[in-house]
């Protein structure tokens, strides 16, 4: 039995895709894990309204409007580092990207450092510690990942290895960013603000 003979890259038949067919596909990639981490931050609001019903935990309002505040401002910078790199800044791509990081830490604080232990309950405390800690804690699991997607992103941009047209991991830390931070914009009235003591 003959077999054919491989055919050889020179031909075209097996060259690397280009940049274009990777940046889709990973934009691809990108917004089906949006959607499917979607799904899991939906289930937790469902159950904060189906275990607390029109109650809402005991929470310190000020420390949540001010950690939502901070976050806010964080997505900010994010569009802004993301903007300076695609215009080829890369001086206020750093600087954007280093502040959203720090903006992100900030936030980590103020919920880990601040709220958790100011909440007069525990994780194990009802309904009101279940729902809390579970669902504050889960974002700040998705804010910790993006700080360290930023760190990657800031260390790349200062090696120099984003261009205008070349800068999907810009791209993707903003686009999560900015996800992770409209989870809370759902999150916080659903803790701070809705419903009775």
């Amino acid at each position: 039995m003959e077999t054919s003979p491989a055919i050889s890259p020179a031909h075209g038949e097996h060259a690397a895709p280009s940049y274009a067919h990777k940046l889709r596909t990973n934009r691809i990639g990108l917004w089906l894990f949006i959607v499917s981490d979607s799904f899991m931050f939906a289930g937790l609001l469902v159950a904060r309204f189906y275990l607390l019903g029109g109650r809402r935990p005991e929470l310190d309002q000020f420390v949540g409007l001010i950690v939502t505040s901070v976050l806010l401002l964080s997505s900010f910078f994010m569009n802004r580092a993301e903007v300076q790199a695609s215009a080829g800044n890369r001086k206020g791509f750093i600087i954007s990207t280093l502040v959203t990081m720090l903006l992100g830490i900030g936030f980590l604080a103020g919920v880990l450092g601040v709220e958790w232990r100011l909440a007069p309950f525990g994780p194990g405390d009802g309904p009101e510690g279940a729902v809390f800690y579970m669902m504050t804690g889960m974002h700040a699991f998705h804010v910790f990942t993006g700080v360290v997607f930023l760190a990657v992103v800031l260390r790349n941009g200062l090696r120099g290895r984003y261009t205008p047209e070349r800068h999907w991991a810009v791209e993707a830390a903003a686009n999560y960013w900015h996800f992770v931070d409209l989870v809370w914009i759902f999150f916080y009235p659903a803790l701070y603000l809705m419903g009775t003591l």
